[in-house]
């Protein structure tokens, strides 16, 4: 005889759906509350690593900062220091051109001329004197232009000398020339070559 189930067992398993759906929108809830959780944990956790390295890197160039400054404070110190040596070495190798120089215009004087000034500024000379006749100024002139140390001679004024002296008062320019890059090389070959013939 066959049986007949009379319990509402369609309820009951509309029930059973009903809590086991339940339990997998709980789980569904607490899994997405995880994922989040641990979502917001792992991008805090970045972005204070990425401060602490900004923070690390603005110390970094903080610091190089300071270095370059310090570079650039000793490239002008170390300016400054080239600027003087050269000028200290341009003192040297003048110094000696002074006496050269002097010792040309009492070599380049004819007779008959007679300086009364000579100034100098930088490696301009004015020179001022009297001569007999133009004659001696434009001698005067050529010993100049053919000088070793002197060059480039300008007449600046020709006029009777004043106070009824004879002659005629002139000014004359001239420029001073350096020594050759060759003969500064050439020196110390010479002195080699006098200190060898000395030796020998």
């Amino acid at each position: 005889m066959p049986q007949i189930n009379l319990l509402p067992w369609r309820q009951i398993q509309r029930a059973q759906r009903q809590k086991d759906f339940g339990l997998l929108a709980l789980g569904a809830l607490l899994a997405a509350a995880a994922v989040t959780l641990l979502t917001t944990w792992g991008i805090t956790s970045a972005i204070d690593r990425q401060h602490e390295r900004n923070e690390l890197l603005k110390q970094e160039i903080s610091e190089l900062d300071k270095q370059i400054t310090e570079i650039l404070g000793l490239e002008a110190q170390r300016g400054r220091l080239v600027s003087r040596m050269e000028i200290i070495e341009r003192l040297q190798r003048s110094r000696p051109e002074v006496v050269h120089v002097f010792d040309q215009l009492a070599r380049t004087l004819p007779d008959g001329v007679y300086l009364t000034s000579v100034k100098q500024s930088d490696k301009k000379l004015e020179l001022k004197g009297i001569a007999q006749s133009s004659t001696r100024v434009s001698t005067l002139m050529r010993n100049i232009e053919a000088s070793q140390w002197l060059a480039d001679p300008q007449l600046q004024v020709v006029e009777t000398a004043k106070q009824g002296g004879s002659g005629s008062e002139f000014t004359l320019f001239a420029t001073q020339k350096s020594a050759t890059p060759a003969e500064d090389e050439n020196k110390p070959q010479r002195k080699n070559r006098a200190a060898g013939a000395s030796g020998s």
